[in-house]
């Protein structure tokens, strides 16, 4: 119910200002600070953890102070999750690595280059005879510390060896890992397959699930394995509250996915995927979800129920470009033109299903916290700060081609870009080597930055790249505005910043084509994606905000909004 200033999150990544580096906006882990060791083995004496950053508390948290029942799944930024009286962690939640979502692809090609790609790693496998032996890397192993070749301790990865046995006349491949034993045919998914990682022999293991792919048979081996999962049934990282909950779901459905969001954008990205395949397995997180989801609705009696569906932000990211000829990425494909639709209409049918269950009392909510748009020209902001005079490079002759702003004198910068939408000034006594004064010359740079960010023109189109400039110590309320961007700059539809800018590079020119795959996108002035509220109250609000259903939710059950919530109820009574 508040706005950023509110709850201390501005965007996927932050700066940490002593460092400039990026770090996450959403968790962040925090290693014991006690252990003993014996050997090359380490035993935590106090527990280290995952502590989540958002601040404020959440309205499911008034509810437990309320008495009230509450059943919260894959809400975002929940990690680790707190509050209701069963929740269930979203966004924010790493895989079994701690990342994101790390996928392995294994194949045969010979010019294969083994090793990390954007959001997965490539291994290369040598194949004799109709026998190719691989290596599953897991985890780090917290339990143990090595010296490395450098001479530093560090945490060796757990990993698993397995055997693939290919078929000397059928597309088909025999995979033995562990104690399990399993054919998959060319194009065939595996089932959920759990991995247990010896951590502490004979004491210790770190339990993951994942899923095989494979994808090719001949004439090379092209195997995918899904990021590993943190295993709901054994979990190794708190995702549920009770802790136990993960444990009764698994009990319930099985093995699913438990990273935040589940569709493997970046095995299509990287090009592992094609849209035909990324598809498939959009359809089959849906299927999951919607499983989970009956699974809880077949438990309901009162109380206050939140379920979340990653698909339409996901596909919409993804297929855009094949529902619209005027993408410069533009690829036609019959099946996938239609298939942002089709993730429409498969919510609909489960809008129905809900719809029939519910008594007639029953306060319903439909929501998104975005629309979407396309995602056709990338904005490389940093590049129009070097432009413009606001950086400095040490050496503009290797301009572009070191990231994290490792070429940058900060000496002679006064501003640069972090993040999908921020821009903070290098301010003195808050940056480390900061050089803009506060105080009336670090307002007169904002204003400045302000009014040529919205005189920016694209010089192909004529077009404005931003329409909306936002200044969190002004626009926002809150106690969290310490560290925010500086500015938080709207793009207008069409326009995004580009893969480069966020992670401190600077590409020659401005404006650049974007024909990645991911080709739809919201990270955009607001107004040029509006989500969308439906329900089946009354809507007595024209324009109702994020902030407003916060405070309409609460007074349905008649709890006042809490000092620093500025909306106001926008629902009449059910019908």
């Amino acid at each position: 119910g508040m706005d950023p200033g509110g709850h201390g999150i501005f965007d996927f990544i932050h700066r940490d200002p002593r460092t400039l580096l990026p770090e996450m906006s959403m968790s962040k882990a925090r290693p014991s600070r006690y252990k003993l060791k014996f050997g090359s083995y380490v035993f935590p004496v106090l527990s280290g953890g995952v502590e989540q950053l958002r601040q404020g508390k959440a309205f499911w948290q008034l509810f437990d102070e309320h008495g009230i029942t509450s059943t919260i799944f894959r809400m975002p930024v929940n990690f680790p999750p707190v509050g209701g009286s069963r929740s269930f962690s979203g966004m924010g939640t790493p895989d079994a690595l701690g990342t994101s979502g790390t996928f392995s692809f294994y194949t045969s090609k010979r010019d294969t280059t083994p090793g990390e790609i954007p959001g997965g790693r490539v291994h290369w496998v040598q194949v004799v005879g109709d026998h190719a032996s691989a290596t599953l890397r897991g985890p780090v192993n917290q339990l143990r510390e090595i010296e490395n070749d450098r001479g530093q301790t560090e945490n060796p990865e757990l990993t698993i060896d397995f055997d693939i046995f290919i078929d000397s006349e059928e597309p088909f491949v025999r995979l033995v890992i562990q104690d399990k034993d399993l054919i998959l045919k060319e194009g065939e998914w595996s089932e959920w397959i759990r991995f247990d990682f010896e951590a502490l022999p004979y004491l210790a293991n770190l339990s993951t699930v994942g899923r095989f792919y494979l994808q090719k048979v001949r004439p090379e081996l092209q195997l995918y394995l899904t990021p590993l999962q943190i295993n709901p049934e054994e979990p190794i990282m708190p995702i549920s509250n009770p802790e136990d909950w993960s444990n009764k779901l698994f009990l319930e459905m099985g093995y699913f996915y438990t990273q935040e969001l589940a569709e493997d954008t970046k095995a299509f990205s990287s090009g592992i995927f094609n849209g035909q395949e990324f598809w498939e397995q959009a359809q089959f997180v849906f299927a999951e979800q919607k499983r989970a989801l009956g699974e809880i609705l077949e438990e309901y009696t009162e109380g206050f129920t939140f379920f979340y569906f990653s698909g339409v932000d996901q596909v919409s990211h993804m297929l855009w470009r094949f529902m619209d000829p005027g993408h410069p990425g533009y690829q036609f494909d019959d099946e996938l033109s239609s298939a942002i639709q089709e993730m429409y209409v498969n919510l609909d049918d489960v809008l129905g299903d809900i719809s029939s269950k519910l008594k007639d009392d029953a306060t319903l909510i439909v929501m998104s916290d975005h629309g979407f748009a396309p995602f056709e020209r990338q904005v490389h902001l940093n590049s129009w700060l070097l432009d413009q005079g606001y950086v400095t490079l040490k050496d503009p002759s290797i301009r572009g081609q070191t990231p994290l702003f490792h070429n940058v004198d900060w000496d002679r910068t006064q501003a640069y870009a972090l993040g999908l939408n921020g821009l903070y000034v290098n301010l003195r006594d808050r940056e480390v080597g900061g050089i803009v004064p506060q105080g009336s010359t670090y307002q007169a740079l904002l204003d400045k930055l302000e009014r040529e960010l919205l005189e920016m023109v694209d010089p192909e189109t004529g077009d404005h790249p931003v329409t909306k400039v936002t200044r969190p110590k002004r626009d926002f309320n809150g106690s969290f505005l310490v560290d925010a961007p500086d500015i938080i700059v709207g793009y207008g539809r069409g326009y995004r910043s580009s893969w480069q800018s966020p992670l401190g590079q600077f590409p020659e020119g401005l404006i650049e084509l974007n024909k990645d795959p991911w080709s739809g996108d919201h990270a955009m002035d607001p107004r040029s994606v509006p989500g969308v509220l439906l329900s089946n109250c009354p809507i007595t609000l024209a324009q109702p905000t994020l902030q407003d259903l916060t405070v309409s939710v609460l007074d349905e059950y008649e709890i006042g909004k809490l000092p620093g919530m500025t909306g106001q109820d926008c629902l009449g009574s059910p019908h």
